[in-house]
């Protein structure tokens, strides 16, 4: 592991072991839905409470991981994860019925990425042979949260996203697999100026747009280098600003480039509005999708660049702006 250039660092031994997924309905029913270990029929995913939902979300990605890696609880050394709720209360209060040991993150919805590059320094350093990096989403918990609870009915603005219902787990390892961790660039939080709780895809272009410059000039590479790239969830309005950004730094990515929260959700035929977003966005489309098509050799190199909305009601009902950050990690594909 070494630092490289200003924000990034390039990992030696870092590899994916495996990973699970689960999701809700909406999810399941989206153009990637197939690609999702674990559905759930509706919000309350067999719990009482949006919040117990939500933590059964990420027991139930978290289990799927270790089944499928064949390992047991007690090989799992050490979890870094979060999610969007207050004082990460959903990974916290899970991770009272794990006896491993937790690094509670917060990142908004860029925790996706930010746990991977977390547990990545502790694969690289030697901690441990197997570490779960883990986050989750539900979209009654976030929305009433951040916005208002889906029970008041309010009416939403074209702007507006759709929180993810779901969770994606993946458990790294220092032992060569199919999909290695290689790089990855640390984001700074930046200020659009901007204070629309339901505008934060335009919100977190910035913060996208340059941590992928930051990305590329550390490695003195251009956007070609990789098969795509996928932002978290800037949907459907911020991953235009996010490309027009891009287009004044003379950064081309018209060729290789999605966004998550476009990805996992039929725009045309699915009450979503401007996408999706919410922790669970990424991480369902980069554990569920993404490393699918690695593992099939479909792709060879990927940028998962996660962004996050570092929203807080209490600093926006005093007027202040809506910061974010965006992180970014490079997975690839190994050849035999």
């Amino acid at each position: 592991m070494r630092k490289v250039g200003k924000n990034s660092v390039a990992f030696d031994n870092v590899f994916l072991h495996s990973w699970g997924t689960s999701c809700g309905p909406k999810e399941k029913e989206g153009p990637i839905g197939t690609y999702f270990d674990v559905s759930f029929n509706d919000l309350y995913c067999d719990e009482k409470t949006w919040e117990t939902a939500e933590m059964n979300l990420m027991r139930t990605a978290l289990v799927e991981a270790i089944r499928k890696g064949n390992l047991s609880i007690s090989e799992v050394e050490l979890a870094v994860g979060g999610d969007l709720n207050n004082q990460i209360a959903v990974s916290n209060y899970l991770m009272n019925d794990f006896p491993i040991p937790f690094i509670g993150i917060y990142g908004a919805c860029s925790t996706a990425v930010l746990s991977l590059i977390n547990a990545s320094t502790f694969i690289d350093s030697g901690y441990g042979k197997y570490i779960a990096c883990m986050t989750s989403s539900h979209n009654s918990t976030s929305e009433r949260q951040f916005r208002y609870p889906t029970e008041y009915g309010g009416q939403r603005p074209p702007s507006i996203t759709t929180t993810v219902t779901g969770s994606g787990v993946g458990i790294l390892t220092n032992k060569k697999t199919e999909i290695r961790i290689s790089k990855a660039t640390i984001g700074c939080v930046t200020s659009s100026g901007e204070n629309d709780a339901n505008d934060m895809g335009r919100t977190m272009a910035p913060a996208a747009s340059m941590t992928l410059k930051q990305h590329l000039e550390d490695f003195k590479i251009s956007p070609d280098e990789y098969d795509l790239i996928v932002t978290g969830d800037l949907s459907l309005y911020g991953s235009k600003v996010f490309k027009d950004i891009l287009k004044e730094y003379k950064i081309d990515v018209e060729n290789n480039y999605q966004d998550c929260g476009l990805m996992i959700y039929d725009l045309q035929n699915q009450d979503v509005i401007a996408g999706g977003s919410g922790c669970g966005c990424a991480s369902l489309v980069m554990y569920g999708y993404i490393c699918s098509l690695l593992r099939s050799k479909k792709l060879k190199k990927v940028l998962v660049i996660a962004t996050g909305a570092l929203l807080n009601p209490v600093m926006v009902a005093q007027g202040k702006e809506i910061p974010s950050i965006a992180h970014a990690v490079c997975l690839e594909g190994v050849s035999e």
